[in-house]
């Protein structure tokens, strides 16, 4: 590593400085190691960690997803945690956060919260960070969401109706070959064939 050069002032200056801290029983050395950890400490909180995250993983994401995760972030995190350092924030302080958030009656947020504080963590400890993910502990410290069911046909009569209709669509046949593993097939959620069908069909038409 190439050494920068200083001046003899500025080297005299620095020497008369040492003598100075040595005079009043200060360590140099300790001082900056300790101003160093200092300066790391301030450009290492959670805010920035989280910043830097959601800027790295931004263009994986819709921006509607991109902007609630923000938007989490800026109302329920950082105004309690983020002007610390990552490394230092421990199980309880992150819970007393979820805390806040489920006292407005909305734990589903706080659970949501626990997700993203999660990943920002995990990726503080992948680049050398922090040491350890406080939200991995924190599994259980909520309590759980009451179940969901959604709407569902459940009389075979009723079922037929649409069936008829998927028969009929005279549209697109990718479309077309979508709808049918969609629905009578499989039965899975609309994203998965969108993504996952429409595009091997696609594919499989650029090769015939």
């Amino acid at each position: 590593m190439a050494h920068i050069p200083i001046s003899l002032s500025d080297a005299r200056h620095r020497r008369d400085e040492t003598r100075k801290q040595i005079a009043h029983g200060i360590d140099p050395g300790a001082l900056r190691k300790a101003m160093k950890q200092a300066e790391t400490e301030e450009t290492e909180t959670f805010e920035v960690i989280a910043r830097e995250w959601h800027a790295k993983f931004t263009p994986t994401w819709t921006p509607g997803h991109s902007a609630t995760i923000m938007s989490r972030l800026e109302r329920d995190l950082f105004p309690w945690i983020g002007k610390k350092p990552i490394a230092s924030i421990k199980a309880p302080e992150l819970l007393a956060v979820l805390r806040r958030v489920e006292s407005r009656g909305a734990l589903e947020s706080a659970h949501r919260i626990r997700t993203i504080s999660g990943q920002v963590f995990r990726y503080a400890v992948a680049t050398g960070r922090a040491e350890r993910d406080p939200a991995a502990d924190l599994r259980g410290a909520l309590p759980q969401l009451s179940e969901k069911h959604l709407a569902a046909i459940t009389d075979p009569k009723k079922v037929a109706p649409p069936l008829r209709s998927l028969d009929g669509y005279q549209g697109h046949f990718v479309v077309k070959c979508a709808l049918r593993l969609l629905a009578p097939l499989f039965f899975v959620r609309p994203g998965e064939p969108r993504r996952e069908v429409v595009g091997v069909v696609w594919t499989g038409y650029r090769f015939l």
